[in-house]
């Protein structure tokens, strides 16, 4: 019947092999591989990382350091402000790493990266004694933490190596300010505390009547005791990355670096005027430092600004009309304010995001600065926004640097320098391995002993002293890293040449070139335009895998010290300043996130590459 002829039909259909183009069977038989897709997938992904994601680290740079931030391990957490904090918020204070928050019942809370580099110290470890008191004031150094209980007594933990807190003999160091004995064994009164800070391993607390405390490590600042014979006169203090600075009777600005300070500006761009002239008669109620630069708050509600600003540095926006500053904080490199009208800004530097003020924190009733966060909180004490730096996801190296974008722009270029020495190699190999086998004879003898002789040559040690010899010429990095390219492609062409050879040399014998002989074409075209496109699969998976191959050796090279050297970044070079027991064992993050993008890059290259040479020869057992 009719059903009966239609099912005939559809199985002598069946019957027939299906006519594929090789193209189209080679991308059948590498899709049939799930482990090769994966490392295809993995590879692509690896290339748009590297080579697109520099495209949006707009404030990146090669020779970004932050002494504050050295050696952080990896951590999402420092705007995680505990949820017991959130709702009944007093202050919050950091200096490097991690933060402090006083609740208004008097309890203190630790967030961020609280781990002290090598020193075993845990930040968050509060000592008891704080646990149970009751603690009216609290701020946060590089370091350490420094509490004042109710009571009046002095709290402290964390490092205290260079007298950051307790007993400090002065005759075993006598650029160690010991903390007063006032401090020590008696008590101040809490509610008449006008400020307490703390600098880069160094304390201050001043009263209401000028009575200034002080103490820490001196070397860290340059006119730390000239601040400290002010006592009795100051009426505000705070720290700068390299000096203490100071403010007596309103009016006179004290620190180390004269010139600099003696000048005040009305924002960061405009021009300055001697300080007298810019006060005119008024005063300075308050002072705000970040690294290098200080806000004054003076008694009109004016703000003026002195130091050493970055012209790349946001400027403080306009106030509105009848509009006032009521506070102002200070992080590292940017200062947030709050006005009259509970509108809350920030400016400075917003490489790690300071100054990008959220909606939500607009009509606050308070603000709190760390060192590249801030905070903003209504009038219930509760948490409204927090912006700025959250954290790095694969920690810091010993400059302070995200690991991770040094990453992403290490294998940007990585990866360039190994494709560019893959692409030099391979013209060399293409052309001397298809002139080799074609021609034979003389030439074929005299090129395979040219090959040997290159192949011969002991290629690290070779490429080491190549790359010692440049680093001694009077040459641009970027043109060290263009010669690091071409020796890596000059040493790395031999193998493919005696593959390019031999498949020649096969090709050479068949049908289609004894016609094009007889049809009187070229030798060269006949080798270049008709020999070459038939092995043109087996140059490009040996492409493939010697990609990997060119990959590994800059990065051996860059990890021995003879390649790409620092401020630049490579995946090699990277694990070069992890190379030492130190760093292993207390930082691995620094040697462990490099080396697994190395290697899974150069497995999944090497996967794809196998993966090709399979499907693309037809002889080859898939189930071997």
């Amino acid at each position: 019947g009719l059903a009966d002829d239609i099912e005939a039909k559809r199985a002598a259909k069946n019957d027939v092999e299906e006519i594929v183009s090789p193209v189209k069977q080679i991308v059948r038989g590498f899709m049939e591989r799930k482990l090769a897709v994966g490392a295809l997938c993995v590879v692509i992904a690896m290339f748009l990382l590297v080579f697109i994601g520099p495209l949006f680290m707009t404030t990146y740079t090669d020779t970004y350091t932050e002494v504050t931030q050295a050696n952080l391990p990896p951590t999402m957490s420092m705007l995680s402000v505990p949820s017991e904090l959130k709702n009944d918020i007093k202050m919050i204070d950091s200096y490097g790493s991690f933060s402090v928050g006083l609740s208004n019942a008097g309890k203190v809370y630790v967030w961020g990266a609280t781990g002290l580099g090598t020193t075993g110290i845990d930040i968050a470890d509060i000592p008891e004694e704080v646990q149970n008191e009751k603690i009216a004031r609290v701020a946060a150094g590089i370091c350490h933490i420094v509490a004042v209980g109710e009571n009046g007594k002095v709290y402290a933990w964390g490092a205290n190596k260079l007298g950051q807190y307790g007993y400090f003999d002065p005759a075993v160091n006598p650029n160690i300010a010991p903390e007063p004995d006032e401090l020590l064994n008696g008590t101040i009164d809490a509610s008449n505390i006008k400020k307490i800070t703390c600098g880069y391993q160094a304390t201050a607390i001043l009263m209401n009547d000028g009575t200034l405390y002080m103490w820490g490590n001196k070397n860290t600042y340059q006119n730390f005791d000239t601040v400290a014979t002010l006592d009795g006169k100051l009426t505000d203090i705070d720290f700068t990355l390299n000096y203490v600075v100071a403010v007596t009777d309103g009016n006179s600005v004290y620190t180390g670096k004269r010139g600099l300070y003696d000048q005040m500006r009305d924002n960061m761009g405009s021009a300055t005027v001697p300080l007298r002239e810019f006060l005119n008669g008024r005063k300075i109620t308050s002072i705000y430092a970040t690294s290098k630069t200080v806000c004054a708050l003076l008694d009109d509600g004016t703000v003026g600004f002195v130091g050493d600003f970055d012209t790349r540095s946001k400027a403080m926006p306009k106030l509105h009309e009848g509009e006032e500053i009521v506070k102002i904080v200070s992080g590292t490199y940017h200062y947030t304010a709050l006005t009259s009208e509970g509108r809350v800004f920030s400016w400075g530097s917003n490489t790690l995001g300071q100054c990008k003020v959220p909606d939500s924190a607009q009509g606050a009733s308070d603000i709190f600065g760390g060192a590249f966060q801030s905070y903003a909180v209504d009038s219930n004490h509760e948490l409204m926004g927090k912006w700025g730096l959250k954290g790095y996801l694969f920690g810091t190296d010993n400059y302070g640097a995200n690991v991770a974008l040094r990453i992403i722009q290490g294998g940007k270029m990585t990866m360039t320098i190994g494709a560019i020495a893959v692409i030099i190699s391979t013209i060399i190999g293409i052309i001397i391995g298809c002139i080799s086998g074609y021609f034979g004879g003389k030439v074929d003898m005299f090129l395979m002993r040219f090959t040997e002789i290159f192949g011969a040559i002991p290629f690290l040690p070779f490429a080491m002293i190549l790359s010692a010899l440049m680093a001694q010429m009077d040459i641009s990095e970027n043109e060290k890293i263009f010669i690091l390219m071409v020796i890596l492609g000059l040493l790395s062409w031999t193998g493919l040449a005696r593959l390019v050879r031999g498949q020649i040399l096969l090709a050479r014998e068949q049908e289609y070139v004894t016609a094009a002989k007889a049809m009187g074409l070229r030798e060269s075209r006949i080798a270049f335009r008709h020999i070459l496109p038939n092995i043109v699969s087996v140059i490009f998976v040996t492409l493939t895998l010697d990609f990997a191959t060119c990959m590994l050796t800059e990065s051996t090279l860059s990890y021995l010290g003879f390649g790409v050297t620092y401020p630049r970044p490579t995946w090699g070079n990277m694990l070069n300043g992890a190379n030492n027991s130190t760093v292993i064992k207390n930082f691995w993050w620094r040697w462990l996130f490099p080396a697994i993008f190395l290697a899974i890059t150069c497995i999944c290259i090497n996967i794809v590459g196998d993966t090709l040479r399979d499907v693309m020869d037809p002889k080859s057992d898939r189930d071997k």
